[in-house]
């Protein structure tokens, strides 16, 4: 309802006005434009021309979808249950997750270059991951701001391992659509296979959970990316001690 574009439209009147509207937004859903006018000591004019840039006929729809917005952004108790956790790990009996785990070991091992991309707790996931993989010895890197300037010399002969819950994050998809043009090979951790991102990517690992929101946050389990990331980092460090004792032989 507030969006962006509509705030930077506001005068500092009607500015002043979304600020005591959204201090008293309870309160606010049951005033009479008089009586909201005299409250936040604006013209009754002034909070007409505040209605009709909210795209509102008038106050009365006004009021309507404040009450919606209100209704919408209440707290809601999130789901504690622990089941879609254990599904998930009673799913990993399933031949082709360890399939694709170790075709993604066999091209991170012969890439010159890893780079994980994703934004918000995705991209929180990627640091973690770039920092257990050099851990075990496979530097990799990590890019959480899609708008991070692109040397394409650098993704050369590199893997670059895209994380989306969604697999629709618009940004995302931009960046790893303009270097998958280089030499890359592109695989995706989401958590369905039909998404744009994994349609794009060379090889998709999904895991299948249920999608939780709370208002516009998504606050899905990433406990399978967790695992995800740590067994491919475990099973590329076994790789390593094979092909040493193979070399020394």
């Amino acid at each position: 309802m507030f969006n962006y574009e509509i705030i930077q439209s506001l005068n500092d009147l009607e500015l002043s006005l979304y600020r005591y509207i959204m201090k008293n937004i309870e309160k606010v859903v049951y005033m009479r434009i008089r009586e909201l006018a005299d409250e936040a000591h604006v013209s009754t004019t002034t909070i007409l021309r505040f209605c009709k840039k909210l795209n509102c006929e008038g106050y009365s729809e006004f009021k309507v979808k404040l009450k919606l917005y209100l209704e919408e952004n209440e707290s809601t108790k999130v789901n504690n249950d622990t089941s879609i956790i254990v599904d998930f790990f009673k799913k990993l009996d399933n031949s082709e997750l360890d399939r694709k785990l170790n075709v993604l070991c066999d091209l991170i091992k012969k890439a010159s270059n890893v780079v994980f991309i994703g934004t918000g707790t995705s991209g929180i996931l990627c640091k973690y991951a770039a920092r257990y993989f050099s851990s075990i010895g496979k530097f990799s890197m990590y890019i959480d701001d899609p708008y991070f300037p692109r040397n394409y010399k650098l993704y050369e002969d590199s893997i670059i391992i895209a994380m989306s819950v969604s697999g629709e994050t618009r940004t995302v998809i931009d960046y790893i659509s303009n270097i998958k043009r280089e030499n890359t090979t592109l695989v995706s951790i989401t958590n369905s296979e039909n998404c744009t991102i994994s349609k794009i990517s060379d090889l998709n690992i999904s895991y299948y959970v249920q999608q939780e929101r709370l208002g516009i946050s998504d606050i899905t389990t990433q406990i399978p990316v967790l695992y995800i990331i740590e067994s491919m980092g475990k099973r590329l460090h076994n790789k390593f001690i094979v092909d040493s004792s193979d070399y020394s032989k």
